[in-house]
């Protein structure tokens, strides 16, 4: 049935439970997984102060760091799930065009993702990702809550 399961993470909690399910299903239909990051642009103004206090290396150089944290928690759980495994991350505004873009790029046919995204005031005005990758893709997403 499918072959190559994309497996998108933020990292949280809630997105970790997306990828358990992810592998417990690749595993049973021998299928492959492959794991994705999208580092957000660091924005100059929402950053300001950080970006005054630290390095922007610095800021990039750490958000580098947790996205392969994240796809070495995915890699880990893959290997004890007897699941091929391989991934990577990028720098993209929008998480959801780069999930679609590297489910096609990769040839995955399913796509496993937690429903959480944005919350309260900022999900009405931007919708959540897990929502605009349904939206946009062109192939099935499970949706784990």
């Amino acid at each position: 049935m499918f072959k190559r399961i994309l497996l998108p993470t933020d990292g949280s909690e809630l997105s970790l439970r997306a990828v358990d399910m992810g592998l417990e299903l690749a595993s049973s239909l021998h299928a492959s997984v492959y794991g994705f990051h999208v580092i957000p642009p660091t924005p100059t103004l929402a950053y300001f102060a950080d970006i005054a206090l630290a390095d922007a290396d610095c800021v990039l150089e750490q958000t580098e760091a947790f996205a392969q944290q994240c796809l070495d928690t995915i890699q880990k759980r893959a290997a004890a799930a007897g699941v091929a495994y391989e991934g990577s991350t990028v720098v993209e505004q929008h998480a959801a065009n780069a999930i679609v873009a590297v489910a096609q790029q990769q040839a995955c046919d399913l796509i496993v993702m937690a429903s959480h995204g944005w919350q309260g005031f900022d999900r009405l005005l931007l919708g959540s990702e897990t929502h605009k990758v349904i939206i946009h893709g062109i192939m099935p997403v499970l949706v784990v809550r």
